[in-house]
């Protein structure tokens, strides 16, 4: 791959990783919970179901998912249902004015961030169809195509880490002030909750 491709596609990357979305709202749920170093795990999800995604797009069955409308309105409902439950959940979370290390304790998994970040991003169509529009216009049929998509899905990866983790979820740790007080936990809650519920809709009706 040309430099120049190179630089296309790396701008192209930002611009996409830093449009707010499903997996930066989760990004930053996650920060608020359990704080900016476990927030990891979250963003490390993501960018599973982004390796998996693309490999249904270099396999060619992107094709076959975007053109069968019936396989699409199933996972993209499921979807759709998935971030509207991940909504009400952190819309109806409990307020919890403990001090840091018993909230560090007590917070969610590794585990379960992952999986949930893969689910996040894994049930969303369109971001098949979208690689299915996006990468071939970085890739020369005369190449190698193993390296250029190495390359695709390395770039892609690196900076969304990048982004979500030291963009969204440090934006997220400048919220924590307000999560010291009971009121403003349930707030925001209310607000990522309602964002998450937002994006879930928007997928299914859009």
């Amino acid at each position: 791959m040309q430099m120049s491709t190179w630089l296309a596609l790396l701008t192209a990357c930002l611009l996409i990783s830093f449009t707010p979305g499903a997996g930066a709202i989760n990004t930053m749920t996650n920060s608020l919970n359990v704080g900016f170093r476990r927030a990891i795990w979250g963003v490390l999800g993501q960018q599973a179901a982004l390796m998996i995604q693309l490999l249904i797009v270099a396999a060619g069955l992107g094709v076959v998912i975007s053109q069968s409308p019936a396989l699409f309105a199933v996972i993209r409902y499921l979807g759709a249902a998935y971030l509207v439950y991940l909504g009400i959940r952190q819309f109806l979370r409990q307020p919890d004015v403990s001090d840091e290390v018993t909230m560090v304790l007590a917070a969610e998994s590794r585990w379960s961030m992952f999986q949930r970040g893969l689910w996040v991003n894994l049930l969303n169509p369109k971001a098949i169809v979208f690689l299915l529009a996006f990468v071939p216009g970085f890739i020369r049929a005369d190449g190698s195509l193993v390296h250029q998509y190495a390359i695709v899905a390395a770039t892609i990866v690196i900076v969304d880490i990048v982004v979500m983790w030291l963009f969204f979820a440090v934006i997220a740790r400048g919220f924590r002030r307000v999560t010291r007080s009971a009121r403003g936990q349930r707030n925001l809650n209310r607000l990522f909750g309602s964002l998450f519920m937002a994006v879930g809709i928007l997928l299914a009706v859009a």
